[in-house]
């Protein structure tokens, strides 16, 4: 048999600078007191200001805002090491966002936005990490205004991020690509410490992403570009699919894939207490409600979106800052099917009291329904409030990946 802790510590230190993730290589670290005296740990990324985005259409930007503050969020699988029952073999979702001043403590989020739940009382208030399988699935970053006192300032303005840092030794040197208020990509690069607003747009961008290692973005008629930092220059790399109402760029399996969501104001207009039905459930009939969902993946040699007719084993999680995707045998193993989570106005056609302004809703790509998360169990335990193998584990003392968690 194969002693690993005698594995040469150049070696290790190559394998461990290949983990991207900060909880790999937590775990790796973890593995024996060798491992660990030949991997560094990661340098936690600073808390980076930004000025405000010029031209920025006025009301969309609170007034006290002087900066952009950039957060950085990881989206976690958790799941218990050794299930006691069927149902503690279905993982937990949770988003984590580290405290900038305290970096041992952290937000806990709803994994598709910026919700934040009430912690029941029996949460443990420090989690040791090493005692469950934690897998991140996502990371993303985050804009937040702040005022002069440096405090975080609400705003509409709620634009998608992506940060690509580059090699640099001395200090992080990054670039970022969001989605300006006018519907054009803005560029910021820390050398310049200054935006720019890239002219180029037949029609508003709905997504920025990180792929391969390059800035992709995608308008709302499926055009694809890559935006080289560099020179501020767009190279179409995918033609228009159109059709749909609002397009997400996702990875799934080292594969790029477009998510196309459609949706409809369609309402049954003329029949008896219409007008009473509007008044009572405004947000049915006064807002876009999401009905389906397309999939294409990315042909980069053939400069287009092929069609997706099978998913396969996948979920894919469509959030409000960022995408990701899961094996559905991995995160719900009694399971099977592939699924599309978002967040929107879910109308099934038969419980319309139930219709929020936002709703967690899961389409089946298999069948084309679309359901509130919340109606389908095992969907349901993936999200808030956490399982019970969470809740009623027993306080410990500091370990490896110890976090102390928050509302």
């Amino acid at each position: 048999m194969v002693d690993w802790s005698t594995l040469p510590k150049d070696l290790l230190d190559l394998i461990s600078k290949s983990l991207e993730s900060s909880f790999d290589l937590i775990h790796f670290r973890s593995v024996c007191s060798s491992w660990r005296s030949a991997a560094e740990p990661k340098r936690p990324l600073p808390t980076h200001h930004l000025p405000i985005l010029p031209d920025n259409g006025g009301s969309l930007f609170p007034d006290s805002a002087v900066g952009f503050r950039l957060s950085h969020r990881s989206i976690l699988l958790i799941k218990p090491h050794e299930p006691h029952m069927e149902s503690d073999s279905f993982g937990w979702l949770i988003k984590v966002e580290e405290d900038h001043s305290n970096p041992r403590k952290v937000t806990l989020l709803d994994p598709l936005s910026d919700v934040r739940n009430s912690i029941p009382e029996h949460f443990p208030r420090l989690l040791d990490m090493s005692k469950f399988k934690v897998r991140e699935l996502g990371c993303e970053c985050k804009l937040h205004y702040f005022n002069t006192v440096g405090d975080i300032v609400d705003s509409l303005y709620l634009e998608k991020a992506v940060v690509k840092y580059l090699d640099c030794d001395v200090e992080y040197k990054f670039v970022l690509l969001t989605i300006h208020v006018s519907g054009k990509l803005a560029v910021y690069r820390s050398w310049d410490r200054a935006w720019t607003v890239i002219d180029d747009m037949p029609s508003p961008y709905d997504d920025v992403f990180l792929f391969d290692g390059r800035f992709f973005a995608v308008d709302n008629n499926g055009r694809a570009v890559v935006v080289d930092y560099t020179s501020l220059k767009l190279t179409v790399v995918a033609s228009p699919v159109f059709g749909g109402d609002k397009k997400y760029l996702i990875e799934s399996c080292g594969e790029m894939l477009l998510v196309d969501m459609y949706l409809s104001l369609e309402a049954v207009d003329g029949d008896p207490g219409f007008a009473e039905e509007i008044l009572e459930h405004p947000a049915f009939y006064m807002n876009e409600r999401t009905v389906k969902f397309k999939v294409f993946k990315f042909v980069e040699r053939e400069k287009s979106w092929a069609d997706v007719y099978d998913l396969e084993d996948k979920m894919l999680f469509l959030g409000d800052d960022s995408t990701f995707s899961a094996s559905t045998s991995d995160i719900l193993p009694l399971c099977g099917g592939s699924s599309v989570f978002f967040n929107g106005n879910v109308y099934n056609g038969e419980d319309l009291g139930a219709m929020q302004d936002r709703d967690l809703g899961v389409f089946d790509f298999s069948s084309g329904k679309i359901e509130l998360a919340q109606k389908i169990p095992e969907y349901a335990m993936l999200f808030w409030p956490p399982p019970p193998w969470i809740t009623s584990h027993e306080r410990v003392e500091y370990h490896t990946g110890e976090t102390s968690s928050r509302s």
